[in-house]
């Protein structure tokens, strides 16, 4: 197709049109315009072939009109085999709006999805780390208020000892006479 396209564009380009360009050349010297136009017409072909061949390979041409071969040949057996994957029979716009507007939205819904998950599962990891950090300060409180609760056991037990001992004793009442003393300059002092 390339070729009979670039024969039919080279022949356009007619030693008869080529003259017109320059006439007093062809009045004066037509055999070297001849010449001068085969020699043009002639790079102009062979330029435009390889520079085409160059481009069949660069981009892989053939190939890719192989692999859209391939495919087409597999849509159309889809088609007829009523296989998955298989677009509807019916047209857009007879569709339902909830399907038009899912499958408009699918690929952000998707992303955004996949989005969502990642964030949920750092959530997670986080949540994990924060339940065992409350877990060790929970254990640490139960551990101090045990040794608190012992160590107002051990009071309460060393006061009730020494109830019996310092309620009858000389050094109890000195100590009830030493702070009345104290209260009473106080308030004197104030006055």
């Amino acid at each position: 197709m390339f070729t009979a396209a670039l024969t039919h564009t080279v022949h356009t380009c007619s030693y008869a049109n080529f003259a017109a360009c320059f006439p007093t050349s062809a009045k004066y010297a037509p055999a070297v315009l001849n010449n001068v136009w085969r020699q043009i017409v002639g790079q102009v072909e062979d330029k435009a072939k390889r520079e085409f061949e160059e481009i069949l390979i660069e981009k892989d041409v053939v190939g890719g009109l192989n692999e859209l071969e391939r495919l087409v040949g597999t849509a159309k057996a889809r088609r007829e085999g009523g296989g998955e994957g298989m677009l509807p029979n019916e047209p857009p716009h007879m569709l339902p709006p909830q399907s038009l507007y899912l499958a408009h939205l699918a690929p952000y819904l998707s992303s955004t999805q996949s989005q969502l998950e990642t964030e949920l599962q750092s959530v997670q990891v986080d949540n994990e780390q924060l339940a065992k950090g409350v877990e060790r300060q929970r254990d640490e409180v139960e551990r101090l208020v045990g040794g608190l609760e012992a160590v107002i056991a051990d009071l309460e037990g060393a006061n009730g000892a020494m109830s019996d001992v310092v309620e009858g004793s000389e050094l109890r009442k000195e100590a009830m006479e030493i702070d009345g003393e104290i209260g009473g300059r106080a308030r004197g002092s104030r006055l």
